[in-house]
């Protein structure tokens, strides 16, 4: 308050001593007509009126018609006109200087107020903008107070929406629970902006239906800003729950269809080790478990009943996985340790291909071991199942930046460029592959589901007759040890 006193005052001094100056010079020094003084008097009339408003222009106006007629007009030194003309003169300077006066302040006011109007219309803009950023509800109504606060300037920003009684807010003042009564009957009944004090309630609907309001505190917007503001809120907020309701849909038709895949795809690969089974079965009963050939029809029962076993375990795992009901247990693992499991949980591969494993002593990475050691063994087996026996595998690591990959390479047919990206989707198999070898198209699909889990990635390098490069990445334990102390 008291600036704003000293900055008046300052004013008023700097238009007098203006005023004083002007009639000095003229007067002592540079000897020109009436006409010349006036003409000046009114131009710095003008150029109060455009940079300090009216009421300079005004008051000054008034006394620089006084100093025009006491020290210009004859008789001088008077306040007495003698002339008829220096009367229409004196009135004529007089009305001139409040009319240019105004019709200055007028432009100043439509300035101002198109500065106004641009300022709300890059608030609308920037809000836009961030709020259509968001896709989520949960997001875009935790972010809306701390958005608007923040571009508007506001001291507080509130939102309260009707649905769950749920209060969002942004700013230094806290709200108490009396108030919650307070905001559900204003975003019940308000139907227009209404402005209580420093407070600015806006009403949020959906269609005609109340969804909620905004109040906003310490804040100075027009009131079409404010509805502007309030109907940018709820179409994002429409948008977001329609684009989550197609999510919601497109999810639910993806899952249908899976699960459709999944059965056809499982009555399928059942087929076959049923019929041996039923086969083997049969044969045994047929021929009374006798004779040379029992051993081996039981060791068929056996070996299908296994792969039936491993196959529904598959589709349950993949099912665990994408409802991510699956409980990981994150420790750090030494990457040579973690290999030497995998070795023994899948041996048969050693007895087939040689290993070849390069890797660092003490190279660590942090993941669920049980679950690693999973995906190793898929990408083991699958490298010893689709390589020419004898034919070695090589596994190697290294650090890259704060990761760790792990990389399994073998020699074997390879994979089609155009089929690398598929074979990662569930139940596919690569063409060269479905016929000549057992599989259910779920080891790669389970292993990187692992991986994404473990929050690493997964991917293969191969060319046709080459071999293939399974490479998975995985956080080091180093890296993340040193962050945490």
């Amino acid at each position: 308050m008291n600036s704003r006193r000293i900055i008046v005052t300052t004013r008023w001094l700097l238009a007098f001593s203006g005023l004083a100056g002007i009639v000095l010079v003229y007067k002592q020094w540079l000897h020109v007509n009436p006409t010349t003084v006036a003409l000046t008097l009114l131009l710095f009339i003008l150029v109060l009126a455009a940079e300090w408003g009216l009421r300079y222009a005004v008051v000054v106006s008034i006394a620089a018609t006084a100093c025009y007629n006491f020290f210009f007009l004859p008789p001088i030194g008077t306040l007495t006109i003698a002339d008829p003309q220096n009367w229409l003169a004196i009135f004529a300077f007089l009305i001139t200087a409040i009319i240019a006066s105004r019709l200055s302040q007028r432009a100043r006011n439509q300035a101002e107020e198109a500065r106004c109007r641009q300022q709300e219309l890059e608030v609308l803009f920037r809000l836009s903008r961030e709020f259509l950023q968001t896709e989520s509800v949960a997001m875009l109504v935790s972010s809306i107070p701390s958005a608007v606060t923040s571009i508007t300037g506001a001291r507080l920003g509130m939102l309260y929406l009707l649905d769950g009684d749920r209060i969002y807010r942004a700013g230094n003042e806290s709200v108490s629970d009396v108030e919650i009564p307070h905001l559900r009957q204003l975003a019940s009944t308000l139907s227009g902006t209404a402005v209580e004090g420093d407070e600015i309630q806006v009403p949020l609907r959906s269609g005609v239906r109340p969804r909620g309001v905004l109040v906003l505190r310490g804040v100075s917007i027009s009131a079409k800003s404010s509805e502007a503001i309030g109907g940018l809120i709820s179409i994002s907020l429409d948008r977001a729950q329609a684009l989550e309701n197609v999510a919601r849909g497109e999810a639910a038709k993806e899952s249908e269809r899976l699960r459709t895949l999944m059965i056809d795809s499982i009555t399928h690969a059942l087929r076959t080790p049923l019929t041996s089974i039923k086969g083997a079965a049969t044969s045994l009963l047929a021929s009374g478990i006798e004779g040379e050939n029992a051993h081996e029809l039981l060791t068929i029962i056996d070996e299908e009943s296994d792969r039936l076993n491993r196959l529904v375990s598959e589709a349950v795992e993949m099912a665990q996985l994408d409802a991510q009901q699956i409980k990981m247990n994150f420790t750090s693992i030494n990457v040579l340790k973690l290999i030497d499991h995998a070795r023994k949980s899948c041996s048969w591969v050693e007895e087939q291909h040689p290993l070849q494993i390069i890797v660092p002593e003490a190279l660590a990475i942090r993941g669920d071991a049980g679950f690693l050691e999973k995906v190793l063994c898929n990408l083991l087996e699958n490298a010893a199942k689709y390589s020419t026996p004898q034919t070695p595998i090589t596994i190697t690591a290294e650090v890259r930046g704060d990761f760790v990959a792990i990389s399994i390479a073998d020699r074997g047919m390879g994979i089609d460029p155009s089929e690398q990206t598929l074979i990662f989707e569930r139940f596919y198999r690569a063409s060269p592959h479905r016929d000549g070898t057992m599989g259910t198209g779920m080891g790669l699909p389970i292993s990187r589901s692992i991986v994404e889990a473990h929050g690493g990635h997964m991917d293969v390098t191969s060319q046709s007759g080459q071999g293939s490069v399974f490479t998975f990445t995985m956080p080091s334990a180093s890296q993340i040890t040193s962050r945490e102390t």
